[in-house]
């Protein structure tokens, strides 16, 4: 695939993962079905993507802030994890050009957006990305969250970007299923079974209207509040699916109790591109 393409991607919400963890090597083996999942793919897509366009839960800024950088710098936004981690480079370029797209399209949308050339790849965007695209040669831009999670502006930027989908961009919302750091172990499992359960059937047996407004009603949801006291993990998945919002849901990872006893999922919007 390549910036020709014409073929129209699907958007992805991926549980990304802990931290720098491809890069230790415990966690690089416990983790290793989510690595199967996410190098699965970037291989059924079909190609290269002309750029990956990341909204990870670790930016979040006052208003929709798309980075501009033509060589993004890294943050390093994670705590007591090997010294090596600190240093980590992910080399991929940035992509200005969709930056300046994102921007038109929000802002013929009605949706206020500003630009930062500074900003750098968090580890919602680089861990991830390093399993699926190790030779870092597929441009990669992010896009901040707006502040206030509200689910409603999140689905709204989605459907503002749509168009990227037809122009080689991959829209990946980067997040985890399960997001309370305070609570692992086996006191973990029902609560996370359960939203787990929950985003399951939302996404994936729900009609596309009934799917969104349950969506902007998530903190009704089993075990909501447990799942993610801060939403800033769960709002990547309103920009991707607000990107695909009629379109099928489909499961791409599954993880029952992993190693930290989560149970988490992430999920493709959309059918695969078919060469003619």
């Amino acid at each position: 695939m390549n910036s020709a393409s014409t073929l129209r991607l699907p958007t992805y919400y991926i549980s990304h993962g802990g931290g720098p963890w491809p890069w230790i090597p415990e966690m690089r083996d416990a983790m290793a079905p989510l690595a199967a999942s996410l190098r699965a793919i970037a291989a059924e897509i079909g190609g290269r993507p002309r750029a990956v366009l990341s909204v990870s839960g670790h930016w979040e800024a006052p208003r929709f802030t798309a980075m501009t950088s033509p060589r993004p710098p890294m943050v390093y936004d994670y705590h007591g994890f090997p010294e090596h981690t600190y240093s980590i480079q992910y080399p991929a370029p940035g992509a200005p050009e969709v930056a300046a797209r994102i921007v038109e399209l929000l802002q013929g949308a009605g949706i206020a957006v500003g630009e930062d050339e500074r900003r750098g790849f968090d580890h919602g965007t680089f861990a991830p990305l390093a399993v699926m695209y190790p030779q870092a040669d597929v441009p990669v831009l992010q896009l901040s969250l707006k502040a206030g999670y509200d689910p409603e502006e999140h689905l709204a930027a989605g459907r503002a970007l749509r168009a990227l989908r037809d122009e080689g961009v991959l829209i990946l919302g980067s997040g985890l299923s399960f997001h309370n750091l305070r609570l692992r172990g086996p006191q973990a499992a029902a609560p996370s079974r359960a939203f787990d359960d929950w985003l399951h059937e939302t996404l994936e047996r729900e009609a596309p209207a009934r799917r969104s407004e349950r969506l902007r009603a998530w903190e009704q949801a089993p075990a909501a509040r447990v799942a993610h006291p801060s939403e800033d993990h769960l709002v990547p998945l309103m920009v991707a699916l607000g990107a695909a919002e009629d379109e099928a849901a489909t499961t791409v990872f599954h993880e029952d109790r992993s190693f930290i006893g989560w149970t988490t999922s992430s999920w493709r919007f959309g059918a695969l591109p078919v060469p003619a």
